[in-house]
């Protein structure tokens, strides 16, 4: 056109014809992608990574696109939810931590509370109470590799809100409750006992976290207290558990490392 060669009339046939053929080109990659999309709807895929359970339909059934219970069912394993409760007293506390953002160290563990099954973080604060129960509903998200958590498994959750350290702790069983509240017999230096309150944080695994009280490194009673009076003389003596009456025994409170676990 610029040159005078051809007149504008073969220009403006020739540009349509381009655009005729790329309509057509266009309509045939519309094509292909519908039929892609047909192709698709000969498999099931699923949405997620996950586990298949017991199938629900057998080789020859009839099924139909409008079955509500499906083929079979997929659970995700990685990660896994846990989902606990805990007293609503103990908001205060998780909010605090800065519970309601998530983070916290949470803990799975057996039946027992004996062994630890995966280690996890807190996902979700529920934002009501349910006031039937007088309980929060939280949950936990685990990596879960190791497939020790598995859906429908009943599990103890310990959430980890603070960590003290150089803590005082005994043997839970050096904790007695009177009418007066909690106490311990600890032993004084001429191996009489005397009834001391205490004040205890929580007992854990057997062992109770002292607030007051209780220093490090004094001797109190592990066994036997009903044997005791204040002022009544003891000695230290080996546990001998195939005798049935033995003689007080002793051990030294000492200090460690305590996590603030709320199970």
């Amino acid at each position: 056109m610029k040159k005078k060669v051809i007149d504008q009339q073969d220009f403006d046939t020739s540009k349509y014809q381009g655009d005729q053929f790329q309509a057509a080109v266009q309509a045939d990659q519309a094509a292909i992608e519908a039929a892609k999309t047909q192709l698709d709807y000969t498999q099931i895929k699923s949405p997620i990574d996950g586990r298949t359970g017991v199938r629900l339909v057998d080789v020859g059934n009839i099924v139909h696109a409008a079955d509500q219970t499906g083929m079979v069912v997929i659970t995700q394993m990685h990660p896994i939810s846990v989902v606990f409760t805990l007293p609503e007293q103990k908001l205060p506390e998780i909010l605090n931590q800065g519970g309601a953002n998530g983070g916290l160290h949470v803990s799975a563990l057996d039946r027992g509370n004996t062994n630890v099954l995966d280690e996890g973080a807190l996902a979700v604060v529920d934002n009501q109470i349910d006031q039937t129960t007088g309980t929060l509903k939280l949950k936990a998200t685990f990596p879960n590799d190791q497939l020790q958590l598995w859906p429908g498994k009943f599990v103890n959750a310990r959430l980890i809100l603070t960590t003290r350290k150089d803590a005082t702790v005994v043997p839970s069983s050096v904790v007695q409750r009177g009418p007066q509240g909690t106490y311990a017999y600890v032993i004084k230096t001429d191996k009489t006992v005397e009834m001391r309150p205490i004040k205890v944080a929580q007992t854990e695994a057997n062992v109770a976290l002292i607030d007051s009280g209780l220093e490090a490194g004094e001797q109190v009673v592990v066994d036997g207290q009903y044997k005791l009076q204040p002022g009544a003389h003891v000695e230290l003596t080996t546990p001998q558990p195939s005798q049935q009456a033995r003689p007080p025994q002793v051990r030294q409170s000492s200090r460690k490392t305590v996590s603030s676990g709320k199970p």
